[in-house]
């Protein structure tokens, strides 16, 4: 589970195309620096990334990133990069995760039932309830 971060440290993160970052968070009561990879399933504009969280509020990044809103990404090419995250509403989770589904309709298929097992929820397609975070970068 910890090999892509090794791979993305190495700065091949190319590796696992667009669809993939690394983030870097600070952890809420340790302070000490986290990572984990996680899907794009949005890029609505060259420097921004919507991600989701699997596990609902309890994944512990998400938990870190609602304490410190700050942290570093890595996608492709693009290594530390420093960047503000920002929880989606329901309208931008909703319309992100169309997006998705319109662009990777059998992704979406395979991954749904994990995620609402994972989730302990069904998800509403028009509206998710499951947080999705925005990677806005900021050079």
């Amino acid at each position: 589970m910890r090999a892509p971060i090794q791979l993305y440290r190495a700065r091949l993160g190319f590796l696992f195309g667009s669809r993939m970052l690394m983030l870097e968070h600070i952890g809420r009561k340790s302070g000490a620096r986290r990572y984990v990879v996680l899907e794009v399933i949005d890029h609505p504009e060259p420097d921004t990334y919507v991600v989701v969280s699997g596990f609902g509020t309890r994944a512990q990044w998400f938990r870190n990133l609602q304490v410190h809103p700050s942290g570093r990404v890595w996608t492709g090419l693009r290594a530390a990069v420093p960047a503000a995250a920002r929880v989606l509403n329901s309208e931008e989770a909703a319309a992100s995760l169309q997006s998705y589904i319109t662009r990777h309709r059998r992704a979406w298929n395979a991954l749904k039932p994990a995620i609402e097992n994972t989730f302990g929820a069904a998800i509403d397609e028009t509206a998710p309830g499951i947080p999705m975070v925005e990677l806005r970068l900021d050079h």
